[in-house]
């Protein structure tokens, strides 16, 4: 994805805005950032998708990848892809207004419950998705009027079950293809912040690698260190061009397209695959060091493990992903940006 000079002065503001992970210890629930998200919300930052007819930036997926690998680089814990790309979005889809109170979004089945919800904790209201007799509903409902159980991911961050009275609730309709993007928006967002995620684990290993010494040379010099760490960087790498070629499909086609479908769930299945290996290498490399809890490592690592099935486990991609190319008829030309 080249970028203009206006996205690089953007990425650099990001990584001024954004700091290297903050002291959250293994075993503790990681807590609202919620300087970093005033910070964000006074730079129009929290919104950045939204319709600046609505308070919005106006700002697309473009920006929203840069946004996204910013937080996920430093284990921010602000829901920037929540509160923006899903609830806002759904907000907006179905003509409600939106105000200035952080907002999460949930998936909830037909006896009005939602599992691991991020965030609902810290929510001031809960954007939630149902379907009904009629089809689907869309509902912004106050954080009081939700029923909670709080529950954490593998990394402690806040994955709440939460349950809502559908009897009580006054939905505004949308169409399936707007619940259907709800999956595939969702899934793409956790991409990009797994790729912002392995960029700072690979700097992590570089910096230990070279400066490290043992048996009187950097621990870099050694050769299966050095397989280690390459076949960390490729994975890296192979997710990020992955996101990329995505959220460029996105940009060009819009999510309803089939061909954008295959690109962000071939994403998925590749960030979802290599946050294993990298995770692995990364411990391999840092050695006994890299599983403190004083070390920044398990932020980013068990981070991009709990990511991976957010969306839908990873062997469900991987089976959309092998269903498109045999319906397709042509594989060449899905993976060569073509019609699907």
């Amino acid at each position: 994805m080249t970028q203009s000079t206006e996205l690089q002065d953007f990425e650099r503001m990001l990584a001024e805005v954004f700091t290297a992970g903050d002291d959250h210890r293994i075993g503790e629930v990681v807590d609202l950032d919620r300087s970093l998200w005033t910070t964000l919300a006074e730079l129009g930052l929290t919104r950045l998708t939204g319709d600046e007819s609505a308070g919005g930036s106006g700002a697309g997926w473009t920006e929203a990848a840069l946004l996204l690998a910013a937080a996920g680089r430093a284990a921010a814990a602000v829901p920037v892809a929540e509160h923006d790309l899903l609830a806002g979005w759904l907000l907006e889809q179905a003509g409600l207004p939106v105000d200035d109170g952080l907002r999460t979004a949930a998936v909830l089945d037909t006896d009005g419950h939602a599992r691991y919800v991020p965030w609902a904790r810290d929510a001031d209201a809960i954007v939630v998705l149902w379907r009904g007799t009629g089809g689907w509903s869309v509902a912004d409902v106050p954080r009081d009027r939700v029923e909670l159980t709080e529950a954490v991911n593998l990394a402690a961050e806040p994955r709440d079950h939460v349950r809502v009275d559908l009897s009580s609730l006054a939905g505004t309709a949308v169409s399936d293809a707007v619940a259907d993007q709800v999956r595939y928006r969702g899934a793409l967002a956790r991409v990009l912040l797994s790729a912002g995620a392995m960029d700072r684990i690979l700097e992590l290993v570089v910096e230990h690698t070279t400066a490290r010494v043992q048996f009187g040379r950097a621990l870099g010099k050694f050769q299966a260190v050095q397989a280690l760490v390459s076949e960390l960087a490729a994975e890296a790498a192979l997710a990020r061009a992955a996101a990329d070629a995505a959220v460029d499909a996105v940009v060009e086609r819009g999510f309803d397209d089939a061909a954008t479908r295959f690109e962000v769930a071939a994403a998925v299945s590749c960030a979802g695959h290599a946050a294993g290996k990298v995770a692995r290498n990364a411990h391999q490399a840092l050695g006994a060091i890299g599983f403190t809890m004083e070390h920044e490592l398990h932020r980013h690592a068990n981070r991009i493990l709990s990511w991976r099935s957010e969306f839908g486990p990873l062997a469900s991609w991987d089976a959309e992903l092998l269903e498109r190319a045999a319906a397709s008829g042509d594989v060449w030309s899905l993976l060569t940006g073509g019609s699907a």
